[in-house]
């Protein structure tokens, strides 16, 4: 090696490359065809992904200042053209791609877009004919968000004009094309809402291609659109033409004098029918009038009015008649509430107090008869048994035994019985107890039994 050779750290030779690839032209702003793999999407809102095709991987990154301008959400395995620069990533020293813009390839980002949004407002609920409000029959006044020019809102005021001249119209002119258009619409919707006086609002614009009807396709329109007290009608566009803000509103027109026909009623028509009304009421009146009519010279030509004694006589003999039987009535009733008086009567002197208290004084006597002759049976027997005890008790008496010539031997101090020569000595005072007294004697000798 050469001693005047310059030798490079790692550091130096990797920030060599990085300079040498930003600075190139071609490397410096590049779009490039593939198919995203590996897709995380960070929670610092980076995005880090491969991008490959069928010889080739590269690794790429798209920052979140980059990514939160995309119209819609990269997913695995989506084809895409993307813009961007490489670099190196000095710390492992592999080089990058940094992309700045992306866009499907195969199919309009625009539309890719209209589409996820669509599935996600249709997955919250927000599509759902449950939601929403009926459009009124006949609104105080009717609330217009569209441009100041064009041939929509000029289609939208002749229509409601031509239809029902007397409502009240509210115009509030709002960009409908361009960056600000969503913004503006979102914020004369909430103004309609907040400051009130329109019963229906007609929200839209005339037709033009997707990105022209973008505002409409927009997630804050729609979101603005169903938060919206006052019930909306959406007229965008012509008949083929669809935006989100068609799915959200209320009602839906094809085009924007559609939505006046549906905002208010056609006057002709209101008109035309409160004639058919009108006939038909003056119909049923003289329809009502001949049947009473008819109804009327009935009943003149009926007997009670032709020959009204004869009508008063038959009734006369009906009264005679219920009257009569009203008398047989009377006449049974009182005889069977006779006979239920004098049952009552009979059935009152069999439960008299006098009665049952000489019932009770009789049945008092029987039963104190019985409890003597069972006490004086008790006394018999007890008299009788205590007769035998006592007769038993003398049998066992140790006076009888000692009659019979028997005798207790005690010691000196009468505590103790004397049953044994072996409990006394010669010489020993001894009491012995006979039948009539009792003996103080002394032992001289003792002898025991052969």
């Amino acid at each position: 090696m050469a001693q005047d050779a310059r030798i490079y750290s790692i550091k130096e030779i990797t920030r060599y490359i990085k300079m040498k690839l930003e600075s190139d032209k071609v490397l410096g702003d590049v779009w490039l065809r593939g198919e995203i793999s590996n897709f995380t999407h960070h929670s610092s809102g980076h995005m880090y992904f491969t991008l490959k095709d069928a010889d080739s991987r590269l690794k790429s990154i798209m920052f979140a200042s980059h990514n939160q301008r995309l119209p819609f959400l990269p997913k695995e395995g989506m084809k895409v053209l993307a813009r961007g620069n490489f670099s190196v990533y000095e710390r492992d020293g592999n080089y990058q791609f940094y992309v700045m813009q992306m866009q499907p390839d195969g199919i309009g980002s625009l539309y890719m877009a209209y589409e996820q949004l669509k599935r996600k407002l249709e997955q919250e609920g927000l599509f759902a004919e449950s939601r929403k409000r009926p459009i009124p029959k006949f609104p105080q006044a009717v609330g217009v968000i569209t441009s100041q020019t064009g041939a929509a809102v000029r289609d939208i005021m002749i229509t409601l004009q031509r239809r029902f001249p007397a409502v009240p119209i509210l115009l509030l002119p709002v960009l409908v094309q361009g960056k600000g258009a969503a913004p503006a619409i979102v914020k004369a919707i909430e103004s309609m809402n907040r400051h009130g006086g329109a019963d229906v609002l007609i929200v839209g614009r005339g037709g033009g291609s997707l990105e022209e009807l973008w505002a409409f396709n927009e997630e804050t329109v729609a979101r603005a659109i169903a938060d919206s007290v006052i019930p909306v009608i959406s007229a965008v566009g012509h008949e083929t033409d669809f935006t989100i803000a068609d799915f959200v509103a209320d009602l839906r027109a094809a085009t924007p004098t559609a939505a006046a026909e549906l905002a208010v009623p056609n006057i002709r028509e209101l008109k035309a029918g409160l004639v058919h009304l009108e006939t038909r009421l003056q119909q049923s009146i003289t329809r009502m009038v001949e049947s009473r009519q008819q109804q009327l010279s009935r009943i003149k030509r009926s007997p009670v009015l032709t020959n009204p004694r004869k009508f008063l006589l038959q009734q006369a003999e009906r009264l005679d008649r219920l009257n009569e039987r009203l008398n047989n009535r009377i006449v049974r009733k009182s005889e069977r509430e006779q006979e239920r008086l004098l049952r009552l009567k009979a059935a009152l002197t069999a439960v008299q107090p006098t009665q049952q208290l000489a019932a009770a004084r009789k049945q008092l006597q029987i039963t104190r008869e019985r409890l003597e002759a069972v006490i004086s049976s008790g006394m018999k027997d007890r008299t009788m048994k205590l007769h035998a005890a006592v007769r038993q008790l003398d049998a066992l008496s140790p006076l009888k035994v000692m009659a019979r010539g028997y005798s207790l031997v005690y010691d000196e101090s009468e505590k103790r019985l004397i049953k044994s020569i072996d409990q006394v000595q010669p010489g020993d005072l001894i009491k012995v107890k006979v039948a009539d007294g009792q003996l103080e004697c002394q032992v001289w000798a003792m002898k025991g039994e052969q």
